[in-house]
């Protein structure tokens, strides 16, 4: 059985399919979605225990399904993944309650590793507040 619940958004198909595979190998459950919308319905039927959210993606982006996330839930943990971003868009993600950053890298390894220490993170400070 699985530890924790883990929402992937990605518009890359091969990212999603890989950190799911690799996700579930380290005792994840994980359900993923291609774009906002669909992220937003996950989150509110599926409860997942942390979100890890592509910021560009077409129609809603991620800072927008962030933003929505936080109007009914503040202690979500939501990670802005990407690979391309702005100064901006990481200061907008704070602004929003952006848990962390996690930089899409092509060292895959390296990335399973800062996506889990993230997410025992989140679990620690969510078992703490409740």
């Amino acid at each position: 059985m699985a530890d924790r619940k883990i929402l992937i958004v990605d518009d890359e198909p091969d990212f999603l399919e890989v950190m799911r595979v690799r996700l579930e190998a380290s005792n994840y459950e994980v359900i993923t979605a291609s774009n906002g919308e669909d992220a937003l319905n996950h989150v509110k039927n599926d409860k997942p225990d942390a979100v890890l959210l592509d910021i560009l993606m077409p129609g809603i982006d991620g800072l927008e399904v962030l933003r929505r996330i936080r109007k009914t839930d503040e202690s979500l943990p939501v990670y802005i993944i990407t690979a391309f971003s702005t100064e901006e868009r990481f200061k907008v993600a704070n602004k929003f309650g952006a848990s962390g950053f996690i930089v899409k890298t092509d060292d895959l390894a390296k990335e399973v590793d800062n996506i889990t220490s993230a997410l025992d993170m989140s679990s620690k400070f969510r078992n703490n507040k409740k």
